[in-house]
């Protein structure tokens, strides 16, 4: 069964750090280009970082650049996004996506996704 499950979502303070894991069952997730999404409330999902399963060149949309970091353990088949100087306006439900073929920031050109997690960030 494929499967991605999100884990890591909590309340962080701005300005602090906090990170985010994203494992696969039943698929190998090098061979996918794997994506973070996020959701706020009465928005659109939109893009956040991808990184491709061909060589693992990674992309951040603007509003996250230089503050998130995404990874990936192919041992553990599992990927990572790494968040810091976090902001109010980061809050929202965080997806991870997995593409066959390559790093996209349209949400259907994902063919799994996993449940979501939950970041706040709030003094």
């Amino acid at each position: 069964q494929v499967q991605l499950v999100e884990s890591g979502g909590g309340l962080v303070q701005p300005g602090g750090s906090h990170g985010l894991s994203c494992a696969a069952s039943g698929f190998t997730l090098d061979s996918y280009a794997i994506g973070w999404f996020r959701q706020a409330p009465g928005k659109e999902r939109e893009g956040v970082s991808c990184i491709s399963s061909s060589d693992g060149t990674t992309y951040y949309a603007a509003s996250v650049k230089g503050r998130f970091t995404i990874s990936r353990d192919n041992a553990k088949n599992t990927v990572y996004l790494q968040m810091n100087s976090l902001k109010p306006e980061d809050t929202a439900v965080y997806y991870c996506a997995a593409a066959s073929n390559y790093c996209s920031g349209r949400p259907d050109e994902y063919r799994y996704w996993g449940q979501g997690t939950q970041v706040t960030v709030s003094s």
